[in-house]
C-alpha cells in the first residue's frame, strides 16, 4: 500500500497545512456517496506524491470547526494549500488526473 493519506483534525489542521510542501485536503464524510469515489483516489495520490506533497483527509462530521472555517458546504471539497494559504479548490468528485494537475501546479521540483 505504501504511504497513506493523513487523518487531519481540528486539533492538528494548522500544523499540517503550514507544511513547506503543498497540501491537498479532502473534506469528506462517511455518509457521502461521491466522497467514497474520491477516497481511493486521494489514497493513491498520497502514495504517488510521497515526499513532494502532503495529502490528508478531514471528516467534516468529526471536525466541524475546520469545515466552518473554510465554508465547506458541499462535499467532497478538496482544497490545495501552499504556505498555509488556499491556492486551489475542487468541489465534487473528479478523475485523479484533475487533482494531480492541481498538485503539480504547486509542487516545486
Amino acid at each position: 500500500m505504501g504511504h497513506k493519506a493523513i487523518e487531519i483534525t481540528d486539533a492538528n489542521f494548522d500544523e499540517i497545512i503550514n507544511s513547506d510542501k503543498p497540501v491537498l485536503v479532502d473534506f469528506w464524510a462517511e455518509w457521502c456517496g461521491p466522497c467514497r469515489m474520491v477516497g481511493p483516489v486521494v489514497e493513491e495520490l498520497a502514495g504517488e506524491y510521497e515526499g513532494k506533497a502532503v495529502i490528508g483527509k478531514v471528516d467534516v462530521d468529526a471536525n466541524p470547526q475546520t469545515s466552518m472555517k473554510f465554508g465547506i458546504r458541499s462535499i467532497p471539497t478538496l482544497l490545495v494549500f501552499k504556505n498555509g494559504q488556499v491556492v486551489d479548490k475542487q468541489v465534487g468528485a473528479v478523475p485523479k488526473h484533475v487533482l494531480a494537475q492541481k498538485l503539480d501546479a504547486q509542487v516545486t521540483v
